[in-house]
This record gives C-alpha cells, sequence and structure tokens, in this order.
C-alpha cells in the first residue's frame, strides 16, 4: 500500500469524467522507482501484464501470473501519490468464469491497494465486466488487439482491415460501453475504426497504436525510454535511448575496474583513529 495513498487524487471515476476533455496520459510501470519518476507526469499508470516480455524475457504475456501482477502492484502503490493505478488480470485469471474472475480480481485489490484492474475482451467479457462492477470492482476494458489471445489470432497485427473485423470491434465497443468499465484500451485498431468507436463510447478510450482522436494514450514506458529492443512496435515513438546510455555506463565502469581507476580513496573506508 503506498505510503501517500491518502493523497491520491485520480481515481477511476476521474479518469472516466475526462472523455472528450483534456487527453488522459498513461505509460506502465512494474517497479517503485519508476512509478515515482512517472507519477508526477501522468493521470493513469497500467501495471501491465507486459512486464513478461519486458521485465522477464518472455516471448508473450501468456506466462504471467497472478502472483506476479500482485507483486508488482505492490511495488507500483509504494511509488505512487497521484495518478490513478490499474493492474492487468493475466491470461487464465478471469475467462473460465466471471465468479473466479471477481475472486481474483478482489484479491489484486486487497492485496496491493490498487484502483482498478483491466481485463481483456469484447463482447463475450462484457458480462463479466458487468458482473465485477456490480460488486464495487472498477474495471478497464480492452479491445482492438488483445495480446492475450495472439495464439489464436495470428500474432501481432493491426486489426480492423476487413469488414470481419470491423463489425466485431463495433460491438466490442458497444458491449465494453455498456458493461460498466470506466475507460477501454483500445489497441491496434486503424485510424478510422478507433475515431469513430471513441465517438461512439461514452466513457473513454485510451489508445495505444489506434487514434489520436482517443481521449488518451498510453505506451510501455520502456519502449519510449529504449530500454527494451526486442522489437519496436510501429505505434512507438523514442523519446530516449536509455538502452545504449545503460550500455555505455556499464562499459565506462568495466574499463576502470579492468585498470584499477576504480574504486578510489573517496569510495573506500579508512580505519577510524
Amino acid at each position: 500500500m503506498s505510503a501517500v495513498g491518502s493523497q491520491k487524487r485520480f481515481t477511476p471515476a476521474r479518469i472516466s469524467a475526462m472523455k472528450g476533455g483534456k487527453p488522459i496520459v498513461c505509460l506502465t510501470a512494474y517497479t517503485t522507482p519508476m512509478a515515482r519518476l512517472l507519477d508526477e507526469h501522468c493521470d493513469l499508470l497500467l501495471v501491465g501484464d507486459s512486464l513478461g516480455m519486458v521485465l522477464y524475457g518472455m516471448e508473450t504475456t501468456i506466462g504471467v501470473t497472478l502472483d506476479m501482477m500482485i507483486a508488482h502492484g505492490k511495488a507500483v502503490m509504494r511509488g505512487v501519490a497521484k495518478a490513478c493505478v490499474v493492474v492487468d488480470m493475466p491470461f487464465g485469471s478471469y475467462q473460465e468464469s466471471k465468479e473466479v474472475a471477481f475472486r481474483n480480481a478482489v484479491r489484486i485489490l486487497q492485496e496491493t491497494g490498487c484502483d482498478a484492474v483491466k481485463l481483456e475482451g469484447g463482447e463475450e467479457m462484457a458480462e463479466t465486466i458487468a458482473f465485477l462492477t456490480k460488486r464495487g470492482i472498477p474495471v478497464m476494458g480492452h479491445i482492438g488487439l488483445m495480446p492475450q489471445q495472439v495464439q489464436t489470432a495470428g500474432g501481432y497485427r493491426s486489426v480492423g482491415h476487413s469488414e470481419h473485423e470491423t463489425s466485431k470491434i463495433r460491438r466490442d465497443a458497444h458491449a465494453i460501453g455498456g458493461s460498466g468499465a470506466f475507460a477501454v484500451v483500445v489497441e491496434g485498431t486503424v485510424e478510422p475504426l478507433a475515431r469513430e468507436v471513441t465517438s461512439a463510447m461514452h466513457v473513454p478510450t485510451i489508445g495505444i497504436g489506434a487514434s489520436a482522436a482517443c481521449d488518451g494514450q498510453v505506451l510501455v514506458s520502456d519502449d519510449i525510454l529504449g530500454l527494451f529492443n526486442d522489437f519496436t512496435p510501429r505505434f512507438v515513438k523514442r523519446y530516449d535511448e536509455l538502452g545504449k546510455r545503460v550500455a555505455e555506463a556499464a562499459a565506462a565502469y568495466a574499463e576502470e575496474v579492468r585498470t584499477r581507476k576504480f574504486p578510489t580513496a573517496e569510495h573506500t573506508f579508512k580505519r577510524r583513529p
């Protein structure tokens, strides 16, 4: 639980009220130090299951567990004073039934102290989201490209190109918009369609690889900082190349250790008189 939790100002209700107004700023956070750095600049911090790929070297998010999400959710909450914190429900933690989803969502909220959970899925998950929200659990939806379904979707690719995909996303937006979700992530969706569903929905849309017309934007922090280099999606903009700078710092340190330039007297302890 955040030591400054009582001072937090952004809540799911406040995020929802930002529909059509000032764009919502969202980034991912997985650790306490990163949460502290991002908190001042973000309205919402997402503890995304993308941590499986970014931090653990997994090929997809499928292997992420509930315990992992809770551990990182706790870490982020220790570093937050302002932003609304949403924790992803990992694959397998909510699809079986709405009752299973409820139990796991309660565990996330109780053990992390976060503000809300996020789960992927369109019309097939609307009943589950309604079940959770009616029982006091704030839920963020996620439609369009859904990374947890990458195995059946044929890989990571943009969606909304065919009439079949367009129709499905429209139905998903309508269903999730009426389910009680306070906001919806729209991922990897072609611009005209993302713009259309944003206009049609009464709750905020937060785009990632979608339209600038979305009510907010989210990116993976390690992507914008140049810390994750396995691949760079088309929708990512690099704002720095910290990975290169980390490697350069490590190389300089290694050189000084090997040439005995480090440590010097100022970095060592002397015996007390």
